[in-house]
Order: C-alpha cells, then sequence, then structure tokens
C-alpha cells in the first residue's frame, strides 16, 4: 500500500515563487514610474529679454520645462492687453517673441506710460503667470 507523492519540490516551488514575485515587481516598477513622468511634466517660462521698441515693448519668452506652454493673455500694469497672435504655443525648448504696443488706440489697457517701470506679465492657460518689469523712456 505504498503510495508514490508526486509534485513538485520544496526548492523548485520557491524558486517558482520567486521568480513570478521579481517580475510582478518589475511590472509594478515600471508602471509607476510611468505615472511619476506624467505627473511631475511642468512648464516653465522664462523672460529672456524685454526691451522697448519703436511701436511697443518686444518680450521675448522661453519654455524651459517639461510641457508645452501656452500664453493666452498678456496683462500690462495689471491689465489685460489685446495682443495680436494670442493664444500663442510655446513648445518645450522653444521660444516666442511678443510685441506689446505702447500706445493703443483701440486698446486702452495696452497704454504703456514713459518714464516709469512698467509690468509686463505674460498668463499661461495652466494659470500662471510670468512678470517682467520693463522701463520705458
Amino acid at each position: 500500500m505504498g503510495r508514490k507523492s508526486s509534485g513538485i519540490s520544496p526548492v523548485v516551488a520557491t524558486v517558482i515563487l520567486v521568480a513570478v514575485a521579481i517580475v510582478i515587481a518589475i511590472a509594478v516598477a515600471f508602471w509607476a514610474s510611468g505615472l511619476v513622468g506624467v505627473f511631475t511634466r511642468f512648464e516653465k517660462i522664462e523672460i529672456v529679454a524685454a526691451y522697448p521698441s519703436g511701436t511697443g515693448v518686444v518680450v521675448i519668452a522661453k519654455n524651459t520645462g517639461s510641457s508645452n506652454a501656452t500664453v493666452d493673455m498678456i496683462f500690462v500694469n495689471g491689465r489685460p492687453c489685446r495682443v495680436n497672435g494670442l493664444p500663442t504655443p510655446i513648445p518645450i525648448g522653444g521660444s516666442v517673441t511678443f510685441n506689446v504696443p505702447t500706445n493703443s488706440t483701440d486698446n486702452p489697457n495696452c497704454v504703456i506710460p514713459g518714464g516709469v517701470t512698467n509690468e509686463i506679465a505674460l498668463h499661461t492657460t495652466s494659470g500662471k503667470t510670468y512678470p517682467v518689469a520693463v522701463l520705458v523712456p
């Protein structure tokens, strides 16, 4: 009445369980790193230059973040100013030049007084504002 036991030895079963656990851990790590990459993207606009020109103030902005940015409004001394070409997308690593008029008859918010420091701010669709101070002679 001897029964032969057949099956997997405990050592082989342990090796299989450890291998499956390692494969699952690697899969979870890759999935989590993908999520981290999605949630850590950010926009960061740097004002490279801002200077008065003959017809307005030239503002050069560069996106140094890890996500695309879109400038949807420009504020002059805290008031929204209508500028042609808005909204303007700025790709990652790209730069854009804006010409803000200093004296616009159809847009009184764009009047930039001379002899004082004026604040020009770029506003993006994500809700961030990037200000720069410009002295207009």
